[in-house]
């Protein structure tokens, strides 16, 4: 099986783009094939760090976004159906909405056995309460939800955690899981390589490489990462 996965959270700045990088080293290292594809215009960080397997797609219009669903259509007998990554920028949730809505994408993807994930990533603030309400209003039931806490952005989610939308996304069957923090001086490093997660840990020589205890770090979270990834239907 694969997967489709819209990793949103539709307000910049609450780790979209590191849920993307760290989803796609999960796949290349648990050797699942994927195709990325990176909507935002203005920093397109997911297609920077990982390069070979994501590219730039414009949601703006239906042409761009049929992008997305031509990837899962790629698998053949000797070559499965790809997973898919999308990372959402800030506010694509409405033009998103419009062409899942009018393609009866979910529909089709259902029919053909591919699971849709929408990952909704959230800081500690009250704007990630009310934007998940919202995505649960737009698609209810019918496609998976994951909630992922990001420990970077706050470690204090009990507004989250008391809130009726995330009450409303369990009943709805979501995941709730987190990303753990990962040090903020080893994710500078690694920010001014363009480097995949697997590139920081592996380089031994360039001016900003990572120390031994840096990649031990990286590595310690990636693994803890992982599994909560290995919780979801991916």
């Amino acid at each position: 099986m694969s997967s489709l996965n819209f990793i949103g959270g539709e307000k910049g700045g609450v780790g979209k783009s590191v849920a993307a990088r760290a989803l796609a080293q999960y796949f290349i290292d648990r050797e699942k094939p994927f195709t990325g594809f990176d909507t935002d215009r203005s920093h397109t960080s997911f297609a920077r760090f990982y390069a070979d397997y994501a590219a730039p797609v414009v949601v703006d219009s239906y042409e761009g976004l049929d992008r997305i669903f031509n990837a899962l259509e790629s698998g053949d007998a000797d070559a499965p159906v790809p997973s898919v990554i999308v990372d959402l920028a800030a506010q694509t949730a409405a033009p998103l909405a419009r062409w899942v809505q009018d393609s009866d994408l979910l529909a089709l993807l259902a029919e053909m056995g591919v699971t849709v994930n929408f990952w909704h990533v959230a800081d500690v603030g009250h704007d990630s309460v009310e934007l998940l309400g919202r995505l649960l209003t737009t698609y209810g039931a019918g496609p998976g939800y994951v909630v992922l806490k990001n420990q970077g952005r706050g470690s204090d989610f009990s507004q989250l955690d008391r809130s009726p939308a995330l009450a409303k996304a369990r009943s709805l069957g979501a995941y709730c899981i987190d990303l753990p923090m990962l040090h903020e001086a080893s994710m500078r490093k690694i920010d001014r390589q363009n480097a995949s997660f697997w590139a920081a840990i592996n380089d031994r020589s360039s001016p900003d490489c990572l120390g031994m205890l840096e990649r031990q770090r990286v590595k310690t979270w990636l693994r803890n990462t992982y599994a909560n990834f290995d919780t979801l239907p991916l």
